[in-house]
């Protein structure tokens, strides 16, 4: 496509996306990242323009609302709310909103493309999957940006722009596959995905107007603690020298942990029923989802430093009321309330609790039969999460680093730079400060420092723009070579011997160091591709083996190499090949940005072309 005027950058978030974006036309040799002012139904009947735009979608019953409630000014004949209304109505009927769509899309065991969501809807309500739910809030954020920045310009719609689409670091190759797919369904022509952490850390860069170099020295190992609505992801990221000057490469990622702001709702609203029940109002299933929703609004108001939360009148409590359920709604609704000491203990403590650096999250034994839903994290306490994270054995390979790691038990981090909704709380950046330098006093290092300056709002998308003027060269990159080489195994050709399997050479696709974001042909001969039944795809990896190429073939590799976890696949076959014949293919490797690794077999004379992916992440 032409080169796009603007770079577009987006968070599709748990709770709340926001989109951020600069004009490429501008002459600064900085040129302002904007934000755009979302358009949104905040009220039935009434539109107007936020920075952000919650992430749900309400799904009203027929001639539940007046006639034009819903219009947009780009789409009269909208029949379904996306952003701030579709929060404050759900709070009143929960069956019909649908939310976490983001914390679905990783939801493993589940069809992610099925129709799941409002999950535990009734069945007069017509549900959505996980991508379509996505797609539409994608939609809405296209839409906005076409009838407000886009509107005019030429070459301005968002389908003429590059965008950055980002995603929780842990995701995994499904994940991103269905947020790309949503994004494609949206009418995103030109998107790649980025890793929120690093847009955090971008979004940080680009808030000390290139000075971050006075705040960061080499050696210096930055912690990121990024905690939403529905993930908790932790980062490294290392400061070194390369050629006499300060580079920036990310050395480590955390797996994925379902667990954030949905959970500390939950955990509110069921401190509040027991209450409730204390007094003998006993809530049903329906009622406490209600409450929930309640209990966000109360945690994100109670917990706010910010002028807007004090200026609203949000003093040390929060009104809360749970519709009752029968013909005399009104009359029967349940008022009740919970105060900042009652939302800080709880968090505090269930989430943040004090811990030592060897204690890890608690494994319990699961019951065998469950409901179907979102896989959340066994143990609730980030903190624990946070110190298996930093373990020194989790770090501790025999790849060369570009910092010295510190610590004996843990690793040293040097500063913390806090990102999600979840940490706009002071007291709880507070704990986790705590909680750390508590750690490296232990081992006689010390404090780590707070990196200051990121609106943890909008931080991910405008750091994502940031990204996009760095990948044209106006801004720092942070570098993310991969820690090791890795292979794919092919099968020798040879007759076949009873008792003896064909040796499986390693075929090297992927060298140590390789740049995320760039890719390679596989030089030397074609492979024969299995296509139209099931096989398997083995991969292997090698600390070790660092000066290793693209097509390098290892014969007796047992000793240097290890293998990973098969994939198994059953790849379609083309209309020249039936099914289960070989297609001679050329193979072309990529590591994208978020760390997969994109294995491209494409057919010899044809248009085939197959995709295995592997995550490259530590």
């Amino acid at each position: 496509m032409a080169e796009s005027r603007f770079i577009v950058g987006i968070d599709l978030g748990t709770t709340n996306s926001a989109l951020a974006y600069v004009d490429l036309n501008e002459k600064a040799e900085n040129p302002k990242v904007n934000i755009l002012e979302i358009p949104q139904v905040v009220r039935p009947g009434a539109v107007e323009p936020r920075p952000l735009l919650p992430s749900f979608l309400y799904l009203p019953a027929e001639n539940e609302l007046p006639a034009g409630s819903l219009e947009l000014p780009w789409d009269e004949k909208r029949t379904c709310a996306v952003g701030e209304y579709a929060r404050s109505r759900g709070k009143e009927v929960p069956g019909r909103l649908a939310s976490s769509a983001k914390s679905w899309l990783c939801q493993a065991g589940v069809d992610r493309r099925s129709a799941l969501l409002p999950f535990g809807a009734t069945e007069d309500v017509k549900k959505l999957s996980p991508v379509e739910v996505s797609t539409r809030i994608l939609q809405h954020l296209g839409e906005a940006w076409d009838h407000s920045a886009g509107k005019g310009q030429k070459g301005g719609k968002l389908k003429q722009q590059q965008v950055l689409l980002c995603v929780p670091a842990s995701f995994d190759a499904a994940a991103r596959d269905l947020t790309m797919e949503a994004a494609k369904a949206a009418g995103f022509d030109d998107v790649s995905l980025l890793e929120e952490p690093q847009a955090a850390f971008y979004s940080w860069l680009e808030s000390t107007h290139n000075k971050w170099r006075k705040q960061v020295e080499v050696g210096d190992l930055v912690l990121v603690v990024d905690v939403g609505g529905g993930t908790t992801d932790f980062s490294l990221i290392a400061a070194a020298e390369e050629k006499g000057a300060l580079t920036l490469h990310r050395i480590a990622v955390g797996e994925h942990i379902l667990l954030g702001g949905d959970n500390m709702d939950l955990a509110l609203a069921h401190a509040v029923a027991a209450r409730l029940a204390e007094d003998g109002t006993k809530l049903d299933s329906w009622q406490l989802r209600a409450l929930a929703h309640g209990c966000r609004e109360a945690k994100e108001k109670l917990l706010s430093d910010s002028p807007a939360a004090k200026k609203d009148g949000t003093k040390d409590e929060y009104p809360l009321a749970i519709l009752g359920r029968g013909s005399s709604v009104v009359g029967r609704s349940i008022k009740t309330k919970i105060t900042r000491d009652q939302v800080t203990e709880a968090i505090l403590d269930g989430f943040f609790g004090l811990c030592k650096p060897t204690d890890r999250p608690v494994r319990t034994m699961r019951t065998g039969l469950q409901e179907l839903g979102l896989s959340y994290a066994a143990d609730p306490s980030i903190s624990k999460h946070l110190a298996r994270f930093l373990a020194k054995e989790n770090l501790s390979t025999e790849r060369e680093l570009p910092v010295t790691l510190k610590g004996n038990v843990f690793v040293h981090p040097t500063a913390i730079l806090f990102n999600g909704g979840v940490m706009k709380a002071s007291a709880l950046c507070s704990r986790i400060v705590q909680l750390l330098n508590g750690w490296l006093k232990d081992e006689g290092s010390e404090p780590a420092r707070v990196l200051p300056g990121v609106d943890l709002d909008l931080a991910v998308a405008r750091g994502a723009v940031f990204y996009g003027l760095s990948t044209r060269g106006k801004g720092v990159r942070i570098r993310g070579g991969v820690a090791r080489s890795y292979y794919i195994g092919v099968e020798a050709s040879m007759p076949t011997v009873p008792g003896h399997k064909p040796p499986t050479k390693a075929l090297c696709v992927v060298p140590f160091g390789m740049e995320e974001g760039t890719e390679a042909e596989v030089p030397g001969a074609e492979f024969g591709l299995v296509v139209g039944e099931p096989a398997q795809f083995r991969f292997l990896s090698s600390t070790t083996r660092r000066d290793d190429r693209v097509g390098s073939i290892l014969e007796d590799w047992e000793d240097t190499v290890a293998e990973l976890a098969p994939i198994e696949a059953n790849l379609p076959p083309t209309k020249k090949a039936a099914a289960g014949t070989l297609v001679p293919v050329r193979l072309r490797c990529k590591v994208t940005a978020v760390g997969t690794l994109e294995l491209w077999c494409h057919e010899r004379d044809g248009a085939g072309k197959w995709k295995l992916e592997l995550n490259v992440r530590e």
